[in-house]
């Protein structure tokens, strides 16, 4: 007798939340929701009501903190480094690192039980493929991956070089005219014919 097959889970899906579609999912996403956003969205009971509210809210909520984080790691050397002691900046730097990776896995979960909520499917796909049935209302296509961005280092925008301009990937060749010199050639290249003599006159 075969045993009965547990629900699919995302990689990210938050610990505590229970499985899309079972007892108790909206009531334990909700307490999860709760515990990722300020303590002060508690009193306002539509975020206890509505869950979508509550996790709208926590999605900008986590967006928000991410690029906070991405913002102090840039400008932690010019903003801390006269005032710090020696190594002071690295460990901050080193902070910023660890909340930002912290922060951007938080927002990929909220992203997840949002879009449970609102209906989505998730299911095993093969590898390169993704995991998820295509989301019920079309509306929310546009803002379904506001809350995190792709990566989950602080230094992705950082680190990126910069892309060379066109000018400097195509030396400039030599001119048009020296390469299709334009008009005929010097005249000794094209000697004249040597005149003809009249030889009626000495007849």
């Amino acid at each position: 007798m075969l045993g009965t097959m547990a629900a699919y889970l995302p990689s990210g899906w938050p610990a505590g939340v229970h499985p899309p579609d079972s007892e108790g999912f909206e009531q334990t996403a909700v307490t999860w929701l709760l515990d990722v956003v300020p303590p002060d969205y508690r009193l306002h009971g539509v975020l206890l009501r509505h869950p979508l509210a509550l996790a709208a809210l926590a999605r900008h909520h986590l967006a928000a903190c991410v690029a906070g984080a991405r913002q102090g790691y840039r400008t932690a050397r010019t903003e801390l480094g006269p005032d710090l002691p020696p190594g002071g900046v690295a460990a901050v730097l080193d902070a910023y690192q660890s909340e930002g990776r912290r922060l951007v896995a938080t927002a990929h979960a909220v992203d997840l039980v949002g879009r449970a909520l609102h209906g989505e499917k998730f299911v095993p796909q093969l590898s390169g493929t993704r995991g998820t049935n295509p989301r019920p209302p079309a509306s929310r296509s546009s803002d379904s991956r506001s809350a995190g961005p792709s990566s989950a280092g602080l230094r992705s925008a950082d680190q990126r070089p910069a892309s060379p301009r066109p000018a400097e990937q195509r030396p400039a060749g030599p001119r048009p005219a020296e390469q299709h010199p334009v008009g005929p050639r010097p005249a000794e290249q094209h000697p004249a014919k040597p005149r003809r003599t009249d030889q009626r006159r000495a007849s």
